[in-house]
């Protein structure tokens, strides 16, 4: 676990202000480039946003009450077609709506699921994750009245506000933007609150803390539910940019996939899923623009975290940080 040091304190761990003045320092260049970019990289820029914002929501789960869940698409697929719903069959694309629908509607399905699935722990807690997510996904299959079945539900408008703005691919970036660091910065606030720290105290050792007096199972059940929440909003701006949403953005592959980017960034951090989104971003869409291997070679990419860094991107940072004061002695 990435560790804060105390004020004056020299320490050999990477400190948590480095994560957050690298996250800063990300957001002052993401906001500068679309004035020099180009219109394709603005797009790709927005997609692993979107991406980066779910596997966030991901990787607090996994990282620190250690629940490791294979039906996270559930909420990001949910909140897709919540804003989709109101946006298409509603005809009600004001963005305040839309994602206020999806976030609600993400909450209710992380509380039933929650509920139903934290009653067990370990290998039985991330199957029925998955279980009663592909439930999710045969409703969204199934249900062609409302969601458009295998079709998908297409024509969905970029939001507006109010009647008076109408987003485009430009402003809409600087949309995604914004609730990334957002969402960021609010589950930094909720990891370093007393709530945090018992979370943390459970993924270390949930017997201890029910010995001491904590009713695990709330605290888990909420940090499931906010999970959930923060996933249903990355869903929404996926149904916005795309324009569609379809089964496959609630099946149990896209979990799957960001569960690969949990790994790959660092679980443990909050910075490390968001890296690890882009990194998967780019061995897989990135690269399948120029040969046919590239779920291959993110699968080997995969295969070398697992082996030989399974601290992630941020484990290797932490590490070089580490060896960096040892020769320093700074």
């Amino acid at each position: 676990m990435v560790e804060a040091t105390k004020p004056g304190e020299k320490a050999g761990r990477f400190p948590v202000r480095a994560g957050t003045l690298a996250v800063l320092g990300a957001l002052g260049a993401l906001a500068v480039y679309p004035f020099f970019g180009t219109t394709y990289m603005i797009g790709v820029l927005t997609e692993i946003m979107i991406l980066a914002i779910f596997a966030l929501s991901l990787g607090f789960l996994m990282g620190y009450p250690k629940l490791i869940s294979l039906g996270h698409a559930a909420f990001f697929g949910g909140g897709a077609y919540a804003a989709g719903i109101v946006a298409v069959r509603l005809e009600a694309a004001n963005l305040f709506l839309t994602l206020v629908c999806a976030l609600v509607f993400a909450t209710l399905l992380a509380v039933l699921i929650g509920v139903l699935s934290l009653r067990n722990t370990g290998i039985y807690f991330l199957m029925i994750t998955l279980a009663l997510a592909q439930l999710v996904y045969v409703v969204a299959e199934q249900w062609t009245w409302l969601t458009g079945g295998t079709d998908g539900l297409v024509g969905i408008p970029y939001p507006e506000l109010f009647g008076f703005f109408s987003f485009d691919r430009f402003s809409f970036y600087y949309l995604v933007l914004l609730l990334a660091g957002g969402a960021y910065f609010l589950l930094r606030l909720v990891t370093r609150s007393p709530f945090g720290h018992v979370l943390l105290g459970i993924g270390s050792n949930e017997r201890r803390m029910r010995a001491i007096g904590y009713g695990t199972r709330v605290y888990k059940l909420a940090a499931f539910v906010l999970s959930g929440a923060v996933a249903g909003v990355a869903g929404a701006l996926w149904a916005h940019y795309n324009g569609i949403v379809a089964p496959v953005d609630v099946n149990w592959p896209l979990s799957a996939t960001a569960l690969i980017m949990v790994i790959v960034g660092g679980a443990g951090t909050l910075v490390g899923p968001m890296l690890g989104a882009a990194v998967v971003w780019f061995l897989d869409t990135g690269l399948s623009s120029y040969t046919e291997r590239s779920t291959m070679i993110m699968g080997a990419v995969f295969i070398l975290f697992v082996f030989f860094a399974r601290g992630g991107i941020a484990g290797i940072a932490r590490s070089l940080w580490e060896r960096f004061y040892a020769r320093t002695g700074t």
